[in-house]
């Protein structure tokens, strides 16, 4: 199968990447500092956590109000992420989680993009719905966002057939954080360029590699060419709808399957 170039790869990231890697490869509740910035907002059935957090009497001074709920949500996730879970529950708690992580990172880098905003709801979306035990109306096809393109067929190629193969089963974890890895790549590079998207486009690879090893690991060799096959049969699909030109109006995904 062909494999693209990572136009990014050999480049010095700055230091607002390097700051994007933390937040993303760690994984962890925790904020950093931040100012207030109106575009990335909790709203809806995060009341909860809004709530708890104006109780509070003893919080970090250097977290906004927004930080804390969403550091609020990540800890409501966290029973949904255990093995005694569902790995449908997993991967979607993992996924929102990942969401977070992009919103909160949103917030504190003072960005004006809508990009924040829009991860903090889509979380919200998934821990309302696990709290209502309703992961089975949420889609594992996620089409990629307006403000983004498909950048790196290679890689979607091998997120989707993942998924059509039940690797969220063997990677839950590992297939949530790629496939947000992947977009938060997508929409830096159409808001500023590849030099911001090369780290984050490598992290995606490193994810979808550890749930491919995964995959492979607790299948057999007939399975494991099948799910080859069908990575390329997603690459030629998504060959034709590789944004080039970085021409950045979303995309709607059809599985193969």
């Amino acid at each position: 199968m062909p494999n693209p170039a990572d136009k990014a790869a050999h480049y010095k990231q700055p230091i607002k990447a390097l700051l994007s890697t933390v937040f993303f490869l760690t994984m962890t509740s925790v904020a950093s500092a931040s100012h207030h910035t109106p575009e990335v907002a909790v709203t809806h059935d995060a009341t909860h956590c809004a709530n708890d957090v104006q109780t509070q009497s003893h919080h970090p001074k250097y977290q906004s109000t927004r930080q804390r709920a969403m550091n609020c949500m990540l800890t409501e996730l966290q029973p949904y992420q255990q093995k005694n879970m569902s790995a449908r529950q997993q991967y979607f708690a993992y996924k929102a989680q990942a969401w977070l992580n992009y919103a909160i990172h949103q917030d504190s880098m003072n960005s004006r993009s809508p990009a924040g905003q829009q991860a903090a709801q889509a979380a919200e979306t998934i821990l309302t719905t696990l709290k209502n035990g309703k992961e089975q109306d949420l889609n594992l096809i996620q089409d990629i966002p307006s403000n983004s393109a498909l950048m790196r067929p290679d890689l979607w190629a091998t997120l989707s057939a993942l998924k059509d193969s039940g690797g969220i089963e063997s990677a839950p974890r590992e297939i949530a954080f790629s496939e947000v890895a992947l977009i938060w790549a997508d929409t830096n590079q159409c808001e500023r360029g590849w030099r911001e998207s090369g780290i984050h486009f490598r992290m995606a690879d490193r994810w979808l590699e550890q749930a491919r090893e995964a995959y492979v690991n607790t299948h057999d060799s007939q399975t494991n060419v099948a799910l080859e096959e069908l990575i390329v049969s997603y690459y030629k699909q998504y060959e034709t709808l590789d944004a080039s030109a970085d021409s950045c109006r979303g995309q709607v995904l059809t599985p193969i399957r």
